[in-house]
């Protein structure tokens, strides 16, 4: 099995090109300086992803981890890659430079995450989540705490982990039973909390959980939940470990997927309460650990895309190679390979077009990020902030939903070859499953798109974002037909979610319970949308690039025609979502629950 080979021309495209110079424009302190260095920081990482990451992968998944006593161990090879990659910088890549971190974009760090979610998914889980806990630390702890958490946790020498679900509070945290009491400068944190990935592990030194627990005198429900920081090894003031913490690893679960990422159930304060410190104010924890659900939720619409970008290249590499019957048209022709089968050349074109649409849409929304972080312009941030908040749902949301189908799609190029574990494409569609679960179900992030997004501002983000796509679809040339069908397709896509816009608007007040009905197809609506919109400006950059003679003309037609398919197989999906939502979202209640 070929290793993975990072896209590095298309993620330099758009970066480069379909964002453009906006990517710098605007925020004060980018460290990314010039494209030279982005091109750099790329190539380096896709070698570290090929040569390095990508071998682990299918031996970490058929090995696994594996508890002793209380220690968990990770597959062979993972530590000394581990090693690799913390040497190397790349755990603080995007880091502020106040704690040790480079401080490049938020944009170049998504490049790099896509590359190692695509080349071992189960390690990349641990850097991910630890951005995502100092993020949290760096913009709620108070000095002392980030001052001797930090740098360490900037420089990959402990990591971090979120610590929100228990046995009985899931999705619902309302119901966290996980106690806090105060004890002088610290509390004493005892409960259960399950799913925890990288809950243990023997990668770092040191794990810094952060746990949500109740304090004694809380509201009840969510507005009573407060943030702490449990570190497995107590720090003392020099940053030096000291003694071990109350709390162990009792179990770590046997997974359909993501075998070689640790996830644990961790017991607190067995022998007399963990020691914990409070991060910001009691009963703030919620809002707080949402800085940190954020950053995750994107991170895994960027799981979404790497997997189906792995996917792609194992199917279209065992299509080039597999010979298989005798295409229609090709008549005699001995030793056809699958790819000139039309129906194969179909499913291939699905996922590479669906690959580079996600891509353009999460790369969009990690620049978006740095503007409304860095702008020095108080409105330009707020409206970026606007556009980030309303984007971040559509990426994790559908990102990963069309991550799982393209991982099921390179099962079908295979054949039967694809459902055995050899060829490495069931791996794929078992690690993606798990995407559209954590960090916030597709369920959920449909509801906070409707509810929070679109209905609570009364579609003004919405609207707004739908005038720029609009704008897009009048500006496609007509000069080249494929381009003019792009426009036209683009333009029906706006039709049909302005419609239902205004059928959410309307019936909102009529019964609350439509727009929530329709809520996943909405999501799937501006997805479908939203990638074609980001495909269009690509083929119109490209066929400007051809008209003048610039560029790579191979990677400028074969956008064209990616981008082509795309509006012909993919975007008329929105006309059927959107008279599903209007026309069928009352089905969804007419039916008893006692008839189901």
């Amino acid at each position: 099995m070929a290793e993975y080979q990072a896209p590095i021309a298309d993620m330099k495209f758009v970066i480069a090109n379909l964002i453009g110079s906006a990517c710098l424009d605007g925020i004060d302190d980018s460290a990314d300086g010039t494209q030279e260095l982005i091109d750099a920081v790329l190539t380096e990482a896709g070698k570290l992803a090929t040569e390095v990451l990508s071998p682990l992968n299918r031996s970490g998944d058929v090995e696994g981890c594996r508890l002793e006593g209380d220690v968990v161990h990770t597959p062979v090879g993972w530590r000394t890659a581990y090693a690799t990659f913390v040497e190397a910088g790349w755990a603080s890549l995007s880091a502020e430079p106040e704690f040790g971190g480079q401080g490049l974009s938020k944009l170049v760090a998504a490049a790099v995450s896509e590359m190692w979610n695509s080349a071992n998914l189960a390690f990349a889980l641990c850097p991910m989540l630890t951005q995502g806990a100092t993020d949290a630390i760096r913009l709620h702890a108070d000095k002392d705490l980030k001052d001797l958490y930090l740098p360490k946790m900037v420089a990959g020498q402990w990591s971090g982990t979120m610590n929100l679900t228990e046995p009985q509070a899931g999705s619902d945290l309302s119901g966290v039973r996980a106690k806090a009491v105060p004890e002088g400068r610290h509390y004493r944190i005892t409960g259960q909390k399950v799913y925890i990935t990288y809950g243990e592990h023997d990668l770092t030194e040191n794990i810094i959980h952060l746990v949500l627990a109740k304090t004694p005198e809380a509201p009840a429900g969510t507005r009573g939940i407060s943030l702490f920081i449990v570190p497995k090894y107590l720090v003392n003031e020099d940053g030096s470990l000291g003694e071990r913490n109350d709390l162990r690893c009792i179990s770590i679960e046997d997974k359909l997927g993501i075998h070689a990422s640790p996830t644990a159930v961790i017991s607190y304060g067995d022998d007399g309460g963990a020691i914990g410190y409070l991060i910001g104010e009691e009963n703030l924890g919620l809002s707080y650990m949402f800085t940190m659900m954020n950053v995750a939720r994107h991170a895994v619409g960027l799981e979404g895309l790497a997997l189906t970008e792995r996917a792609y290249q194992l199917a279209l590499n065992f299509a080039r190679e597999r010979v298989q019957g005798e295409p229609l048209g090709m008549r005699g022709r001995k030793g056809a390979t699958i790819i000139e089968h039309a129906d194969v050349r179909r499913m291939l074109l699905l996922m590479k077009s669906q690959a580079e649409a996600m891509r353009a849409l999460a790369y969009v929304c990690a620049d978006i990020f740095d503007i409304a972080e860095k702008s020095s312009d108080p409105e330009i941030a707020r409206t970026a902030s606007r556009r980030g908040d309303f984007l971040t749902p559509i990426v994790k949301g559908w990102c990963t939903e069309t991550g799982i189908e393209m991982a099921s799609l390179g099962i079908q190029v295979h054949g039967g070859m694809g459902f055995i574990e050899e060829t490495g494409a069931a791996q794929y569609l078992r690690d993606a499953r798990i995407t559209t679960i954590y960090e916030g179900t597709t369920g959920i992030q449909a509801a906070d798109l409707v509810s929070r997004k679109t209905l609570r501002d009364g579609g003004v983000a919405a609207l707004d974002l739908l005038e720029e796509i609009e704008a897009v679809a009048a500006s496609l040339s007509v000069e080249d037909p494929r381009l003019e069908e792009i426009g036209v397709n683009l333009a029906q896509a706006v039709v049909d979610v302005r419609v239902v816009l205004e059928w959410m608007l309307q019936v909102q007040t009529e019964d609350v319970r439509l727009p929530a009905a329709a809520s996943v197809h909405y999501l799937h609506l501006w997805g479908i949308t939203c990638g074609g919109w980001l495909m269009a400006k690509a083929a119109q950059l490209c066929n400007d690039k051809l008209i003048v003679g610039e560029g790579d003309s191979v990677f400028c037609e074969t956008k064209i025609a990616t981008a082509h398919f795309y509006s012909n197989q993919v975007m008329p999906q929105t006309s059927t979502l959107a008279r599903i939502i209007v026309r069928g979202s009352g089905s969804v209640l007419d039916l008893d629950k006692a008839n189901f």
